[in-house]
């Protein structure tokens, strides 16, 4: 039996994955490599080929679509844990209202530079800000960071003054406050899940450690790290 499991996975989770992992480890003496990438990127490299994960972690929409290209194993998919999208402000900065729909527009079209990526926190987010009607403002005032980034980060230096991702990648970036989630009328969780690659050299020890990932255990984790457990 195979003793390394490969996987390929976006950051949303990475923080409650990596302290999960030590424990699936010792409990079932497989060692996990795990390669991390923004969702653009993974996507990439899916379609690229060349590559052999065990396993992909990514979110649910973009797993659906490999699993339709053949790339990811059918019947695999099992979801993990699910995350609004957070608001993030500079350590100490003052904290916008975000308080409503109306409210979050206002603080869109007052803030100097306004934070979001290419991945699927900032695909809503650049469609949230269409529906409001205030693309053309907001537009010249947008900073990102390469796909994989944090925006959090950008925050904390100051580069930008008010930041968009999961929840769970912005709540332990040092030097930035958390606001807190988008407004419900506007929120959009997005599901996070985990799928064996079609060809994968281990795919049994890839459908334990999704197993592992799903227990009452790892979803206490997954809670204290910003992410609901599960799908939704």
């Amino acid at each position: 039996m195979a003793t390394e499991i490969k996987v390929l996975s976006t950051i949303a989770a990475r923080e409650a994955y990596l302290e999960l992992l030590p424990e699936f480890e010792r409990a079932s003496g497989q060692r996990v490599t795990t390669t991390w990438a923004g969702t653009v990127d993974v996507m990439k490299r899916m379609a690229a080929g060349g590559e052999v994960h065990d396993m992909v972690i990514i979110s649910s929409d973009e797993l659906d679509t490999l699993i339709k290209q053949g790339k990811i194993a059918a019947g695999t998919r099992v979801d993990l844990a699910n995350s609004g999208i957070g608001v993030a402000v500079r350590a100490g900065a003052p904290r916008p209202d975000i308080s409503s729909a109306e409210a979050l527009k206002r603080t869109l079209q007052a803030a100097k530079t306004v934070g979001y990526t290419s991945g699927p926190s900032g695909i809503y987010m650049a469609g949230l800000i269409e529906r409001l009607g205030i693309t053309a403002e907001v537009k010249p005032k947008h900073r990102s960071v390469p796909s994989g980034g944090t925006i959090g980060t950008i925050v904390a230096s100051g580069d930008c003054e008010i930041g968009f991702q999961q929840v769970s990648e912005l709540v332990h970036i040092k030097g930035i406050d958390f606001v807190g989630p988008l407004p419900p009328d506007v929120q959009r969780v997005t599901v996070f899940s985990a799928g064996i690659q079609a060809g994968a050299g281990n795919p049994a020890g890839a459908k334990a450690l999704a197993a592992f990932l799903i227990t009452p255990a790892a979803a206490a984790v997954m809670e204290k790290h910003g992410l609901k457990a599960g799908g939704v």
